[in-house]
């Protein structure tokens, strides 16, 4: 997801559900200091918890009243060194229509309905394409 060379720290396998937002943090040496913003203002409860070699689990809750219609974003930084580490957004409420984020999502919607729908012409189709070449011997029109 996104690494910070010169911290040696590597977000990966993030994740919001249920108001959590996870991350798997790898990196070269001890626990770093995290602090996750919204809006300049730092979120009271961050959570990383050592998952093994090298490896931390983080747990970042996101207080329900932060949340409003439009984009929040959150920014995860290295509190020693002040590096930017990774951030990731929340999406509310009716769509912005200059809002690139909430236009993405709506496409990837539609592309999803377009290849479930094909999908099933596909197969429908095929199956009707066998039936028709069984009759002509095998040979394709």
């Amino acid at each position: 997801m996104a690494s910070t060379e010169r911290t040696g720290i590597e977000l990966a396998r993030a994740a919001l559900r249920e108001g959590v937002w996870r991350a798997e943090l790898r990196c070269n040496g001890p626990a770093p200091r995290l602090e996750v913003l919204h809006l300049g203002q730092p979120l009271a409860e961050v959570e990383l918890t050592e998952a093994g070699e090298g490896r931390y689990a983080l747990s970042v809750p996101i207080p329900a009243e932060l949340l409003s219609d439009g984009v929040h974003s959150f920014v995860l930084t290295d509190k020693a060194s002040g590096d930017k580490l990774g951030s990731f957004a929340i999406i509310a409420g009716e769509p912005a229509d200059d809002d690139l984020r909430a236009e993405i999502d709506l496409l990837r919607a539609e592309l999803d309905m377009l290849k479930r729908a094909f999908r099933r012409h596909c197969i429908e189709n095929m199956c009707g394409g066998l039936i028709g070449s069984e009759k002509n011997g095998g040979k394709h029109d």
